[in-house]
Parts: C-alpha cells; sequence; structure tokens
C-alpha cells in the first residue's frame, strides 16, 4: 500500500496543451488523450515499479507469450487462434507459437517459433536474438527489477546466477566496519555508505514532509513526531538521518525491501547518488557462463528447459522482447561464444535507457513534459499501424478524472468507481444510465478482494495455532465480522462490488462458482456444522443468529459463557482483540462499518473489539512485520495463475522456505502445503481447480481470512469524442482497453 502512496502523490495539473485542439484538425491527426495517475519515470520492460509506468512501455512493446480475455495464454500467437468468449469467436494474434513438452526424465521443453515480419519502432528486424538477450538481463545475477524470470527452474539458472552479487549488496552486507578489501576498496566503501546516507535523509525527510502535507502532523513538529506517525520511536531532538538509521534497523538491512515498504514519493534508490555505480555485479565464486536451459534451436526458434513441470511458468515466460542493438550492445552479442548483448554483471547500458522505452508495440514514445507521456504511431506495427497517430498519457488526480472525460481534457480514464462516481455519470446521461451519449462506461473485476486478515499467532488458545479450540476462536470472531458483510459492502460500493466467500478472486477460473455442489457462504455454519441463517431472516434476526453461533464457538474455544454472556477467557485468550484498518483516520474504509457493527454486537456478549483507525497506512504494514497486529482489513492483489504458494506456503517439517507473505497469518498446515506444492505439478487446469478448493477449503477451516469483496474497475471514455464500435470490444480484467488500442479512432 506504500507504493500507491508513491503513484497518488499530487502535481500540478497541466491541460492547456490541449487547447489547440480545433475541428479542423482530422479526427486521426487528433491525439487520445487518456487520463492517468502519476508517472514515475520508470518505462522499462525491465525495471518499471507501478502499473502507470508498465503501461507506457506496454504501449511501445511486445510480448513472447500475450493472454487471452479468460486470462489464458494465446499458445498460437503466430499461427492465429480463436477462443469464444460472451458467445463470440475471437482471434487472436501473438509473437509466437508455444509447444510443450514433458520429457521421461520430468524436464518440461518451450519450444518458440516467432513470427518472421515483426519490426522494431526504428525499422530493425525482431529476432530470437533479441528474445535471447530480453531473457539474459532478466537473469542477470545484479538484476534487482519486478521481474521473478530469474526464479523459474530453468536447467542451469542456478548455476548461471551463483558466484556473484553487486557490489551494493555486498558492501551493505559486510557492515560499515568492514575490514576485508579484497574485492573493493576502502574509498569505495566509504562513498557507498555516505551516498546511502544521504539518500536515507532525504528518504526519511520525505515521509515527514508527507506527513504534515496530509495533515497527519501540523507544520513546524518535530522530525521524532513524524516518525510516531510512521510506526517509529524516536528521541525529541532525532534527525531525519537517526530516523533512517532506526529505519534501516528494523529492516536488519534489507534496503530493498525498506525502499519499496516504507516510500513516501521517491525509492531510496532514486535519491542515491550515482546507485548504478553500485550496482555493477563482483565475483565471489565460480558460475556458468550461459545458461544450459536457454537453447538457440534455429532462426527464428527457442527452447526453454526447465527441470521440472511448473504450472505458473508459462506466464513468466512471456516476457517482453526489448531490441538488442538498443538496450545492450550487438559487439557484445555472440551466441556461440555464451556472449549475449552485456557484460555479465554489468546492465548499465539497460539501465540508461530507463526513461526512453523502445521495442515492437503499437506506438513509438516521444517524451515525458510537464506531465504528459507522448505517443505516436508506429507505422510498422505488425498488427496493422494505429488507426490514431497520437497518442498522450495525462497524468491526472483521481477527482478529476471523470470531470476531465466531461469537459474534453481527457478522452478516456478510469476514475474510482465509487458511488459518488456512478451518480455522477448517470448525471451526465440523458438517459440517466451509466453509458449514455456523454459517456459510456465499461466494468471488470478488480484483479484481487478484500480480506481481514488474523494471525494464528496472535489469536489462539493456549499458543497452539493449529487446535480444534484456536480455529474455534477464530470462527467466532470470523462468524460475527461475515454477517455484517452485505450491508457494508452494498453501502460503500453500491453495485460496484460483491461479497465473496473464498479467500481468492473471482477474476481466477479457480474460484468456486455458486453453482457448483460443494459451495459454501463463508462462516455460515455452526460449531455442530449446521446452517445459522434460514430462508427469510430479517438483519436483525440474522444478526442474533451469528452472535448465538460465535457463543458456540467462543464455548469449545473453552471460554466460560454463563447467561449467554462471556465470563473468562481460556489461557493464552483474550476478551479483548484489537483490529486494524487503515481507513485515514476517518473511516474512509469498505470494511469499516462491518469492524464498528461487529464490535457493537461483540459488546451484548462481553467480548470487546477495539478498531484501529490508522490515518497512515504504512503503520499497518510495519505493524504486521513486529507481530502486533492480532486482526486487520487490506486487500490482495492476484495474477491470472491462482498459485497458492506465496501466501499460504509454510514449509512446516520441510527445509523449504515459507512463501513470502505467510507471516501474516502464520498458517502452517502440513496437508495444505502438500497441495500446494502438488498444485504446482500439473497442468490440468480441471485437477489443479479441485486441488486449490480443497487448500481454499482448509484456509477457512483455519479461521485466518476472512473474504469480504470483490470491487469492480472502471474504463470510462466520452461517447461524443471516441468512436465506441472502435474500442476493445468484451474488455475483461486480463484483457485491457488497450489490447487492441491500434483499432480505436476519435470522432
Amino acid at each position: 500500500m506504500k507504493k500507491i502512496l508513491a503513484i497518488v502523490l499530487s502535481v500540478a495539473l497541466i491541460v492547456a496543451v490541449f487547447a489547440g485542439c480545433s475541428g479542423k484538425q482530422s479526427a486521426n491527426s487528433k491525439p487520445l488523450v487518456v487520463g492517468y495517475s502519476n508517472f514515475s519515470s520508470k518505462f522499462s520492460p525491465f525495471f518499471s515499479e507501478t502499473a502507470y509506468d508498465q503501461d507506457v512501455w506496454t504501449m511501445t512493446s511486445v510480448l513472447l507469450l500475450d493472454i487471452d480475455r479468460q486470462g489464458a495464454v494465446i499458445e498460437k500467437g503466430k499461427t492465429g487462434e480463436t477462443r469464444p468468449y460472451n458467445g463470440k469467436d475471437y482471434k487472436y494474434q501473438g509473437l509466437s507459437d508455444l509447444t510443450i513438452t514433458t520429457n521421461d526424465d520430468g524436464t518440461v521443453d518451450y519450444d518458440f517459433e516467432l513470427r518472421d515480419d515483426v519490426k522494431f519502432s526504428d525499422g530493425e528486424k525482431l529476432t530470437v536474438d533479441d528474445v535471447i538477450f530480453s531473457m539474459y538481463v532478466l537473469a542477470d545475477p545484479t538484476y534487482d527489477g519486478s521481474s521473478t524470470f530469474f526464479g523459474l527452474p530453468i536447467k542451469g539458472m542456478e548455476e548461471y546466477r551463483s558466484g556473484m552479487d553487486t557490489l551494493f549488496n555486498l558492501i551493505t552486507a559486510a557492515g560499515r566496519d568492514n575490514k576485508d578489501f579484497s574485492k573493493w576498496d576502502e574509498e569505495t566503501q566509504k562513498a557507498l555508505w555516505a551516498d546511502l546516507d544521504q539518500a536515507g535523509a532525504k528518504f526519511c525527510q520525505e515521509i515527514v514532509d508527507y506527513c504534515i502535507a496530509n495533515g497527519y502532523n501540523k507544520e513546524g513538529d518535530s522530525v521524532a513526531a513524524c516518525a510516531a506517525n510512521w510506526g517509529y520511536e524516536l528521541k525529541e531532538d532525532a534527525t531525519t538521518a537517526d530516523f533512517f538509521a532506526n529505519m534501516a534497523e528494523a529492516y536488519k538491512g534489507d534496503y530493498a525491501t525498506l525502499s519499496s515498504t516504507e516510500t513516501a514519493g521517491s525509492s531510496l534508490f532514486d535519491l542515491m547518488e550515482g546507485y548504478d555505480k553500485y550496482t555493477v555485479g563482483i565475483e565471489t565464486g565460480k558460475s556458468a557462463d550461459k545458461i544450459e536451459g536457454i537453447q538457440k534451436t534455429g532462426e527464428n526458434t527457442l527452447r526453454v528447459t526447465l527441470t521440472k513441470v511448473d504450472a505458473a511458468a508459462i506466464y513468466q515466460l512471456g516476457i517482453p522482447v526489448a531490441p538488442l542493438h538498443y538496450y545492450g550492445d550487438k559487439a557484445k552479442y555472440d551466441y556461440d561464444n555464451n556472449k549475449f548483448g552485456f557484460d555479465k554483471g554489468d546492465l548499465s547500458t539497460v539501465r540508461a535507457k530507463t526513461t526512453q522505452p523502445m521495442g515492437a508495440g503499437p506506438y513509438k514514445f516521444i517524451k515525458f513534459e510537464n506531465g504528459v507521456v507522448y505517443f505516436e504511431a508506429n507505422d510498422g506495427y505488425y498488427k496493422g499501424a494505429p488507426k490514431t497517430k497520437n497518442l498522450q498519457f495525462l497524468e491526472s488526480q483521481d477527482t478529476d478524472k471523470l470531470n476531465g472525460v466531461i469537459t474534453g481534457t481527457i478522452d478516456l480514464t478510469d476514475p474510482s468507481y465509487s458511488q459518488d462516481t456512478v451518480k455522477a455519470i448517470k448525471a451526465e446521461n440523458s438517459n440517466g444510465e451509466v453509458t449514455g451519449d456523454k459517456i459510456t462506461t465499461n466494468t471488470v473485476d478488480n484483479l484481487g478482494y478484500g480480506y481481514l486478515g488474523i494471525s494464528a499467532k496472535a489469536v489462539n488458545v493456549g499458543g497452539k495455532i493449529d487446535s480444534d479450540e484456536s480455529k474455534a476462536l477464530r470462527k467466532a470472531l470470523a462468524t460475527v465480522f461475515c454477517v455484517y458483510r452485505d450491508v457494508t459492502v452494498s453501502s460503500y460500493y453500491g453495485d460496484a462490488a460483491e461479497v465473496i466467500n473464498y479467500p481468492i478472486s473471482n477474476t481466477s477460473w479457480a474460484a468456486p462458482q455458486p453453482t457448483d455442489e460443494d459451495y459454501a457462504v463463508a462462516f455460515s455454519k455452526d460449531v455442530d456444522g449446521n446452517d445459522i441463517y434460514k430462508e427469510g431472516m430479517t438483519d436483525d434476526e440474522k444478526s442474533e443468529a451469528a452472535l448465538k453461533a460465535a457463543l458456540g464457538f467462543f464455548e469449545k474455544a473453552g471460554y466460560t459463557v454463563k447467561d449467554g454472556k462471556l465470563t473468562a477467557a481460556p489461557e493464552g485468550a483474550k476478551m479483548e482483540y484489537e483490529v486494524w484498518i487503515p481507513a485515514d483516520g476517518s473511516g474512509d474504509h469498505p470494511s469499516f462499518m462491518m469492524l464498528n457493527l461487529a464490535s457493537d454486537a461483540l459488546k451484548k456478549i462481553g467480548f470487546k473489539l477495539d478498531v484501529k483507525d490508522l490515518a497512515n497506512s504504512a503503520d499497518l504494514w510495519t505493524g504486521i512485520e513486529a507481530d502486533q497486529v492480532p486482526m486487520w482489513c487490506a486487500a490482495w492483489g492476484a495474477t491470472p495463475d491462482p498459485d497458492m504458494f506465496q501466501v499460504y506456503y509454510s514449509g512446516i517439517g520441510t527445509k523449504n522456505e515459507p512463501g513470502g507473505s505467510n507471516y501474516m497469518y502464520d498458517i502452517a498446515d502440513k496437508e495444505l502445503d502438500e497441495l500446494i506444492l502438488e498444485a504446482r505439478t500439473s497442468m490440468d487446469q480441471s485437477y489443479r481447480k479441485q486441488m486449490y478448493k480443497t487448500c481454499l477449503d482448509i484456509i477457512v477451516d483455519w479461521a485466518v481470512e476472512v473474504p469480504v469483496y470483490q470491487r469492480q474497475n472502471a474504463i470510462i471514455y466520452s461517447t461524443e469524442r471516441v468512436k465506441s464500435e472502435s474500442v476493445t470490444p468484451d474488455i475483461t480484467t486480463y484483457y485491457n482497453w488497450y489490447a487492441e488500442i491500434e483499432n480505436i479512432e476519435l470522432n
């Protein structure tokens, strides 16, 4: 959530550049103006960090593999592939055809055959060498972007990446008192720490400025006062340098995580003078000269070999294909002699192009100036030259997006789809609907969902996180939360969201459907497995039924129940728990009403639920990492593949590391772990769906996550200025408005 702060910080909105558009211009010479949230200028297919920066390079690039409207990979892009959706057949084209072969030894070959008619926007032909170059950038030991391509079980990947690390990582790991200068000199070490400290002070100053600018602190407040609102306790006379030192200690020197988690605007590394010179690779041991599993098999063919079946790998293999001659050095490419367009451990030529993307996509990047990204059509685009020659992405605050479409400064955008937005759109259209003569609205489910988390480590009986008693305690609370989901979601979102019953986004093919035989409403059974609710119950009757069921769970957990009230808690459990919610200190959150209604209800049976409304969302993640948060409200982002490793895998009883987010729930279930790993070893979607349904049932039984809502996103555009019939049809979560941007025309 802190990354979002970096995206939404305000800048001046400049619209005067569009005043020159007149009726004398032809429709295809006028720019299509798209309202966007703020950019960070990292328009690189390798190093972008925000979704908005990513959309910039997406306009200029092509992917090795594309996906269809349901999120499935197009495996015959070169040949062309027709797939049905919403009662219509759609033909998809892409860069390559893919053939997957599982070998007798358990390895898996991914064979790609590229089109031979694709050119980059500067006219140079795209070849398999560009693909190999792009893969080696993403696999380099010094690569520190957001791609996880290097984590794939590609044959020889580990051997290639071993024996080298960045100068930054090595020096910071060695510490400030290091005396071993066999791999770098003392002057370099001193310079790095000085540059890092200077950047850290600036980094923390941005946090201080943010706290004051947003009213969490008043003008003139000390650094310590601002740091307190950011979750850090400092001495009253502390400086921003002290603030950063305290922060670095809390993260145990993990500066990458610190930078991405704590930011109030800039990245720590963006503020660090000469950071790029510290990203150079330093040899620490032996490593392979090439990745054995990446093989050039012909003029237009490539094979990637995985050491084992990995169902999610196909999505990670769909990398952006960048031009070797632009991002790298053709003189340093010699496939037969293990040279791949740059010196291993030195991505300086790639990093140098971070703000100036180039590729074989539908548009050419021209410049980013005064809050506007300017593009021109790539007339050589292999799917056909875009019908609208000029494209502009205009930085806009969310509150200005809808008004921009109404006033004519924006043609297409994505406002927050709140009830107020819906009312405003309906008021603008003469028919009183969200699609009419002024504005057209397309809605899709957001790739993610809202939830309430419960820490098994913090909410249990007797310190046993997996006991029936501990699960019963969490089920008691979950049951009360759940009964108020409908009224809460409806009140906040109206028709723009719906209640969900499993901890998975409705956008996923693995999400259980109400028509499934074993589908169940979340936490709707009592301690004996009977239905809590009966048809025709009023809201008050449902609330009373939920409290009665909760008492049954509390009693099973070991609580003393007398005359319908809790009088004592078992050892290790409490009569009072906190739930944290990042609602800006003003109750502005989709789940805020649910918490307050649940708190009032639980009070009736002698249980106290303290709702902690955080003015600064950063405090939530700092608190969770410090094991200070028993329960919290947030939202998960999702991916096209429903792999559950990152969130729920615990590694219990094995040498495997847990998933990166498992610490939030502290769930530890051997059966769940085995199912998660087993689901990764099959490419049979129907089989995997069955496996994931069993996983979801186990997660629900642990009662560490209460699924709350699936919200919708909206794309709106001016009905008067944009030809509706030219806009990408059947937009979905996975198939965005710009999926067929080459066809969009203005009136």
